[in-house]
Order: structure tokens, then sequence, then C-alpha cells
């Protein structure tokens, strides 16, 4: 069904009801976030190697590559081109973050870990909510695979269940002054 878009924007192909320009800016905005949280989660992994936080978040950095990866065969599948600049965007956003200021000037401190923790935290949350909108649209979009999309759903939330458990567990520790951990 090819007709007009709802946003009247010139261009825009309807395909099942869904404007694919918006659809394809919506996935390229989605590109750069991922790119952005897969360095964040290797950065993390890899600065936190050897410590029970590094095996923990191993996994999740793997999982968070492997989830971008299926962003772009999502992306292929509905012929979105990919956009460059954005994925360069959120490469360089990632690494500018890494200078703010954390109390160390040379190395790494616990806040480093906390901030980290939390940024992977919210940019997990906005990919499960990425693939909560493709599900959304899978009813009437055959290129979409339902499946697929639970599957990386499911993931997700199980992304943020570990993410958050160690972001609590290492803002307690960095932040009380007598180096207590929760339980």
């Amino acid at each position: 069904m090819n007709g007009p878009s709802r946003s009247g924007t010139p261009g825009s192909e309807s395909t099942g009801g869904t404007d694919m320009k918006l659809l394809g800016i919506y996935l390229n905005d989605h590109l750069a976030g991922a790119t952005a949280g897969t360095q964040r989660a290797g950065h993390l992994a890899r600065a936190t190697r050897g410590s029970e936080l590094g095996r923990a978040m191993a996994p999740v950095a793997a999982q968070i590559d492997e989830d971008r990866a299926a962003l772009l065969d999502i992306m292929r599948d509905l012929d979105v081109p990919v956009r460059h600049y954005k994925v360069l965007a959120g490469w360089t956003v990632e690494k500018a973050a890494r200078l703010k200021a954390n109390g160390n000037v040379i190395r790494r401190s616990a806040l480093s870990t906390v901030l980290e923790l939390e940024a992977l935290r919210l940019g997990v949350e906005g990919k499960a909510a990425g693939w909560t909108t493709l599900r959304r649209l899978s009813p009437t979009d055959r290129r979409l695979d339902p499946e697929l999309l639970d599957t990386l759903l499911e993931r997700a939330r199980r992304q943020q269940e570990t993410v958050e458990e160690w972001r609590v567990r290492e803002a307690d520790s960095a932040l009380h002054t007598d180096g207590r951990r929760a339980a």
C-alpha cells in the first residue's frame, strides 16, 4: 500500500502503513545509539577485565555487539540505508563522554564505573524501546520477524537486569565513605 505518508513529507513511501522515511530516520538514530552502546559496553568490559564486574560485563558487551548487528540486518531487510554520519556521531559522542571529569585526572575512579553503568543502562533501555516499536510494526510488515524481535527484547530485559544489579553495587561501593557494599 503506497500512498501519501501521514507525516506529509515528500518522498515518504508507506509500506503496510509505515512511513519508511521516518522509520529510516528512527532506525539510523538507533544505530547511532547502538554504536555508542557497543563502544561503551566494550570499554567497560575491558576496563574491568579480571574482576567480578568484568566477568559479568563481557557477555553483556558481546550481546550488545550482536544486537547492533541484528539492527543492521533488520535495516537491510527493510531496505533502510545506513547513514554513516550518524554512526560516526554515535562513535564520537561515546569517545567524548570518556573525557568527563571523574575525580581523577589520569586513571579511572570508582565513579567512572558507576557513570558508565548508568549510561549503559540508558542505552539498553533505549534499545528495548526500539525493539518494542519494531515488534508493534511487525503485524503489518512481513519483513519484520516477530520471533526475532521477541528474542531481542527478552535479551535486552536480561541485559537491563544485569547492568542495574551492577550499577547498584558499584554506586554503593563508590559512594559510601567506609567502603562497604550493600547486601
